[in-house]
């Protein structure tokens, strides 16, 4: 139980270091990231370059922030843009019911069934290098758990004595769901965001590490993996290890802040339920 309880804030210290390097190093270093040096390429980590150089003499301390940076920020915008649609969705669908439900649910299951890395590579390799594309293309895909989790609680939430109150004071039905039903799935909401942020940086890192993401002059922790590989054939270990250390950071950080915000939300309900 103990080491539970210490998920959340061991998740939160790791990631507010995350968000820190990504944030002031490049800011506080400046160094453009996009300089090269090729007298400089392929050193070793040292005093000088903690994390090294890369092929083109970049300091890989700077430019790895940087794309932490990039990748951080897509994939906040992303966590954010499908919570949003699929928590519509899911509280539109429970609270029509009927065929609207039984539609929704079925182009749920169609957009599961197709991988979500084909569907993204398809509409990226339509606008290559555009940052929108590469949004569009995982908030697109991956809105449909939050609607199932909005959905189950709606649906839970629908027979509940205040909302068959509200109904018969003469609420219409979506004020009943933006009033009392919407409000109160939020929670869940809210930890579906927090679990989609890590499958939103893997999503984007996979785009530009098969070079379909962003351009190499615009860092991000996918385009530096790419880069790496053939780094890598020279000796480059450290072009290859401190981006996927940042990203394996990132991963499990936000995957503990997910599951310490899951069980503190959790832990009231089982409480209500055992009294």
């Amino acid at each position: 139980m103990a080491d539970r309880d210490l998920r959340l804030p061991l998740g939160v210290g790791v990631l507010v270091l995350l968000v820190a390097y990504a944030t002031l190093v490049p800011w506080v270093a400046g160094v453009d990231d996009r300089v090269t040096d090729f007298s400089a390429a392929r050193l070793a980590p040292s005093p000088g370059h903690p994390f090294g150089t890369d092929s083109a003499g970049r300091d890989l301390f700077v430019r790895t922030a940087a794309g932490l940076r990039v990748s951080l920020l897509i994939a906040v915008v992303c966590a954010a843009l499908s919570t949003v649609l699929g928590a519509v969705v899911g509280a539109v669908s429970a609270a029509a019911g009927g065929w609207v439900d039984r539609l929704v649910m079925r182009l749920v299951d169609g957009i599961n069934a197709v991988p979500h890395l084909l569907l993204g590579i398809v509409l990226v390799a339509l606008f290559r290098g555009s940052l929108v594309a590469i949004v569009a293309s995982i908030a697109l895909t991956h809105w449909t758990q939050v609607a199932r989790i909005v959905r189950a609680e709606v649906l839970s939430l629908r027979d509940r004595p205040h909302v068959d109150a509200a109904v018969l004071g003469g609420a219409s039905r979506w004020r009943v769901v933006h009033r009392h039903l919407l409000p109160a799935a939020l929670p869940q909401a809210l930890v579906a965001a927090v679990l989609l942020l890590p499958h939103a940086v893997w999503h984007e890192s996979t785009l530009s590490f098969l070079g379909l993401g962003l351009p190499p002059h615009r860092p991000s922790l996918g385009t530096l993996l790419e880069e790496a590989r053939s780094s890598l054939l020279l000796g480059g270990w450290w072009t290859l290890l401190f981006p996927a250390l940042s990203l394996v950071l990132t991963t499990l950080a936000v995957a503990a802040v997910g599951s310490g915000v899951r069980q503190r939300i959790s832990a009231p309900r089982r409480g209500a339920t055992l009294r």
